[in-house]
């Protein structure tokens, strides 16, 4: 059985729900119902830093978000699925358009429809308040909450057991 370091050390793509992880899981709603997410900058900043390491990040995600895409583009993310019920064939299109094994991918989910790529990925993280089922199969739960750094705390794990370290990125 590998431990969580060795699982970490073998990442080379690491993979993210939106809701409940990269945000506070609330959606906020304008009078016109434009949704509104607030996300935490050190997450960010976590993500620019594994990508500066060499580590590709990606997001599946079952809610479509204006929002978040254009948050994705800033920080640079190329592989985005957005409003994907199903998200086994994002996660099978990844794996070819990366070359890429199950094993070399880390997932980081907080509810049920995570757990099918969690359940495949080499490492599968969530954060505090996740659900139960998903806090069963997780090899590492954060410490911290959806939205208030847990991406962040995540993208140091791996990038401490890779002894990667990054400096200098703007979230």
């Amino acid at each position: 059985m590998q431990t969580l370091t060795e699982r970490a050390r073998n990442i080379r793509c690491a993979v993210f729900d939106v809701d409940g992880v990269m945000t506070d899981c609330k959606l906020y709603l304008a009078p016109d119902g434009t949704e509104l997410k607030a996300v935490h900058v050190r997450d960010g900043l976590g993500l620019k830093l594994l990508m500066q390491a060499g580590i590709e990040v990606a997001v599946i995600s079952g809610r479509p978000s204006a929002a978040m895409q254009a948050r994705f583009e800033y920080l640079g993310i190329q592989h985005v699925w957005l409003n994907v019920e199903q998200k086994i064939p994002a996660w099978d299109a990844l794996l070819a358009k990366l070359g890429l094994r199950d094993d070399q991918l880390m997932m980081m989910g907080d509810d049920t429809p995570d757990l099918p790529l969690m359940q495949r990925a080499g490492l599968a993280m969530t954060v505090a308040d996740a659900h139960p089922k998903v806090l069963a199969v997780a090899h590492w739960a954060s410490r911290l909450t959806g939205g208030n750094g847990a991406v962040r705390d995540a993208a140091d794990l791996i990038l401490n057991a890779q002894a990667m370290t990054v400096a200098g990125a703007q979230a």
